[in-house]
């Protein structure tokens, strides 16, 4: 947004410039201000939403760096890639895959996601809104995972619709929820909002990133309602602190 100027009067100039001298660095834009951590800025899904508490990617990426593989076999990060490669890891309260990211569209139709955008989409979403609508990928942050198959089940692993999820891109994390459910042997989805949010290109036909993509799963960490960010993002800020070790 940008500050509109009121004119001042040659008085009320030179007054401004005296009480802008008297004051400290940082109450006249010379030295650094305070910076907000709290998750809950109105950044929304345009990339620039601050990073949560103080928890960085650094810190989460550090926490994952070995891969205790909980998958019988490894998955394929698209349809037409030549190996699966990509396992499902786990600790004691979470699981975590690193793999691209494809860009989900399905669920309410919108303007940016329909099937002139997205020839793919799909009108429906494997879980549903509190009011039993399909989920907007193009509001609610969340991930696909893949749907139950002999490779890994989901929902042994302590997760379902609504579970709270970290991602991480480069060095930022946003927060937010499994919402929809993919092939048996393809990882590596997120929706059009958590795209946005990572600084990703959403666009569902181009977009995307090739790799660097780091998901992280937490246990037993159902919020409702799903369509809820304020609190998978407070949940996931509380998940992430114990989970580095910070709680």
């Amino acid at each position: 947004m940008r500050t509109r100027m009121l004119p001042l009067t040659s008085a009320a100039c030179a007054a401004a410039l005296l009480s802008a001298a008297a004051l400290p660095a940082s109450a006249n834009g010379t030295g650094p201000g305070p910076v907000s951590r709290s998750g809950t800025g109105t950044g929304g899904a345009s990339g620039h939403e601050p990073e949560a508490a103080g928890v960085t990617a650094a810190e989460l990426l550090a926490e994952v760096r070995a891969c205790s593989r909980i998958s019988r076999g490894r998955y394929r990060t698209d349809s037409g890639s030549a190996k699966a490669t990509v396992p499902v890891c786990g600790t004691e309260d979470a699981v975590f895959w690193k793999a691209d990211m494809d860009i989900d569209c399905d669920g309410r139709r919108t303007k940016a996601c329909n099937r002139k955008t997205d020839p793919y989409f799909l009108p429906e979403t494997a879980f549903q809104s509190s009011r039993g609508r399909p989920l907007d990928s193009t509001v609610l942050p969340h991930v696909v995972v893949p749907g139950p198959s002999k490779v890994w089940d989901y929902r042994k692993s302590g997760l379902t619709g609504g579970s709270v999820v970290a991602v991480v891109y480069r060095d930022r994390v946003r927060y937010g929820v499994v919402g929809d459910t993919g092939p048996t042997g393809i990882i590596g989805e997120a929706s059009y909002a958590m795209a946005k949010t990572l600084g990703i290109d959403p666009d569902p036909a181009t977009g995307g990133a090739e790799s660097g993509v780091t998901y992280i799963a937490f246990k037993d960490s159902r919020v409702s309602p799903i369509e809820s960010r304020a609190k998978a993002r407070s949940r996931g800020q509380q998940l992430a602190r114990e989970f580095v070790g910070r709680s």
